[in-house]
């Protein structure tokens, strides 16, 4: 499908946060996860160049990829820009001119709101909305594309939750796996603060080091039980599997049982016309003991931020991101947000601020 585009022409995409259903995705169950108003934005322009000129302003770093070159090359090390032009080649998008493109952010980096995955989403719109694809294109092949550059392409151990939430923007619900589904879901116009703790998250080996125990536990399960379906499984029948699995595989089977049934009761209220913020916050503090406490991915500083928050207006709190690091996410309410904000920033958050749920933000 070609493209005519007028350029200039300028893009963003927004930072996500995951409500429920973290260390889910990759092991094909759902997750409730919503775009944010924290964005990068894409300045594009053509040049009279046969080269992509690459202005990461904020970095106070530029570099250029040929038209050709690049997109044959074999990544030595993770490089989403190449990553992006190999993929979208092979969908019949060919970069024919230069250009020059200028990226700013909002995103605070390494700080679990997917600042990489913004980055890799805003790179595949640049291509696909100026030079076009052989595929009509839509939030789920802008998500697509970049899942496979962000983490198939590097051979990564993610999910597919960051790409397709900042695709789609808004409040999703995302059956992940090889049947994968898009739901939107009603704005519910929570009151949510982000807490930045200023402590980087370790996604690579974080989810790397949870994905294989969890996976090798529901492997050892069905062996032994051929008609065990995770997606079906309820809290009180763990201790029956439990007795297959050697006491160090124990808390990664629990925990991806007990977090969908979580998530599952999240998207029932959050289906009603009028969630309940209170039982939402209640489910989402569960949420995060099962990521502290089984799977231990919590970091000392974020679970103090969260101690603060709840006794000071929060409804509930949870880690945002792979973990041992990143930020906390709060439900409260009106009245409480700026009082929550100050008590955060007073018990030693980098920043802390609030955020709404917001679209894609297209060309």
């Amino acid at each position: 499908m070609a493209q005519n585009p007028v350029l200039p022409m300028t893009i963003t995409t927004p930072a996500r946060v995951c409500l429920f259903g973290d260390h889910q995705d990759y092991l094909g169950l759902p997750i409730i996860a919503g775009a944010i108003d924290r964005h990068m934005t894409f300045e594009v322009a053509k040049n009279d160049r046969r080269v992509i000129v690459l202005d990461l302003a904020d970095l106070g770093q530029k570099r250029e990829l040929s038209l050709q070159e690049e997109q044959q090359q074999e990544p030595e090390t993770i490089d989403f820009f190449k990553a992006g032009l190999r993929v979208a080649a092979r969908y019949g998008c060919h970069p024919t001119f230069g250009l020059n493109v200028r990226i700013t952010s909002t995103i605070p980096i390494n700080a679990g709101i997917s600042s990489s995955s913004a980055l890799t989403v805003g790179w595949i719109k640049v291509l696909l909305y100026t030079f076009g694809c052989n595929a009509s294109v839509t939030p789920a092949l802008i998500g697509q594309l970049a899942y496979q550059a962000e983490v198939l392409e590097h051979n990564s151990p993610g999910g597919q939750m960051d790409q397709y939430t900042i695709a789609h923007g808004g409040l999703i619900f995302l059956e992940t796996g090889k049947d994968l589904k898009i739901k939107p879901l009603p704005d519910p116009k929570l009151t949510m603060v982000l807490a930045e703790s200023g402590i980087g998250k370790d996604t690579l080996g974080t989810i790397g080091q949870v994905r294989t125990k969890a996976q090798k536990a529901i492997a050892i399960v069905q062996k032994f039980h051929p008609d065990f379906d995770l997606k079906i499984a309820l809290p009180k029948d763990v201790s029956t599997y439990l007795k297959r699995l050697e006491p160090g595989l124990h808390p990664f089977f629990e925990a991806a049982i007990n977090n969908h049934n979580i998530t599952k009761k999240a998207k029932q209220h959050l289906t009603q016309s009028s969630p309940n913020p209170k039982k939402l916050g209640a489910l989402m503090t569960a949420h995060h003991k099962q990521l502290r406490d089984l799977l231990e991915v919590s970091h000392p500083k974020i679970d103090a931020l969260i101690e603060t928050g709840l006794s000071h207006g929060a409804y509930g709190a949870k880690i945002v991101g792979s973990g041992h690091g990143g930020c906390a996410l709060f439900l409260t309410n009106e009245n409480q947000a700026v009082y929550l904000v100050d008590h955060l920033k007073k018990a030693g958050a980098k920043d802390a601020y609030r955020i709404n749920i917001t679209s894609s933000h297209g060309a």
